[in-house]
């Protein structure tokens, strides 16, 4: 597969032959895997405290003909704590158990549990060739709600790497006609949910993904534009090429990027 390789002002300079990993079949069953086993990996653990509820000194004997029983005075069989007595009566509340107030719960969030979702090496790997070869379907791309020009797919140029402003990076966007996918990731909306009162109240939607070769000034200066994710080929995976296990987000793929994986074939 051949496509055009374009200049800081949307001009052609030339072509690319691409290497094999993007012309993988597109497989969303093998993509949602491997983003859900990404995904697993960030889930906090959580848990009950093995002591809550259990705490009260509460007991209450099941043998008969015994004072401090509970045959043959009319009350269930429930763990309970006395509150005073009188002879051989007492006056005694529910504890300890589940149903009782200030009881333990049933089958209580163990801490213990295992979140993370595992995947094989070589599964993991042909998801991100299936996600890559996604990126260069123009119908997937806008399928998923992105703003793409007419000349998509293409790929920018080494020079690209050496911008080092935000503002140059916004204006290399626009000249690649990527004016309305910049105004659609600005937009902020607030969350749907409970989840705006647990630090996450503001929902933006995902833009441009730009993958560059290495370590360049171009990183630092892509970070602050809104929606736009950037990141070296090495580090690619399948939820940044498939947010939300959903194939065909628009990606920028740097010339030097695009050899370094067929040099170093990467992700085979």
């Amino acid at each position: 597969m051949k496509l055009p390789i374009v200049n800081n002002q949307n001009k052609k300079t030339g072509e690319m032959n691409l290497p094999s990993q993007f012309s993988e079949d597109f497989r969303p069953d093998l993509i949602k895997r491997a983003v859900h086993a990404i995904q697993s990996r960030l889930r906090q653990q959580y848990g009950a405290d093995q002591e809550a509820g259990l705490r009260h000194s509460s007991k209450l004997s099941k043998r008969r003909r015994k004072y401090r029983g509970c045959y043959g005075i009319g009350i269930s069989r429930s763990n309970r704590k006395i509150m005073s007595r009188r002879g051989t009566r007492l006056n005694w509340v529910g504890a300890f158990s589940p149903q009782t107030v200030g009881g333990h719960r049933s089958h209580p969030p163990k801490g213990f549990k295992v979140w993370v979702r595992d995947i094989n090496k070589k599964e993991n790997q042909k998801a991100i060739r299936s996600a890559m070869a996604a990126t260069l379907q123009k119908e997937l791309v806008a399928e998923r709600g992105h703003k793409i020009p007419d000349s998509y797919p293409f790929v920018v140029s080494g020079a690209v790497e050496s911008v080092s402003k935000t503002k140059d990076v916004e204006k290399l966007l626009q000249d690649l006609g990527f004016n309305e996918e910049l105004e659609r990731s600005s937009e902020k909306k607030v969350r749907a949910g409970i989840g705006k009162r647990r630090g996450r109240k503001y929902q933006r939607k995902k833009g441009v993904l730009i993958v560059t070769s290495s370590k360049c000034p171009l990183l630092l200066a892509a970070k602050n534009v809104p929606g736009v994710d950037i990141v070296e080929v090495n580090s690619l995976n399948a939820d940044l090429l498939a947010p939300g296990a959903d194939a065909g987000r628009a990606t920028l793929w740097t010339e030097k990027a695009v050899q370094k994986i067929a040099e170093e074939k990467l992700f085979q």
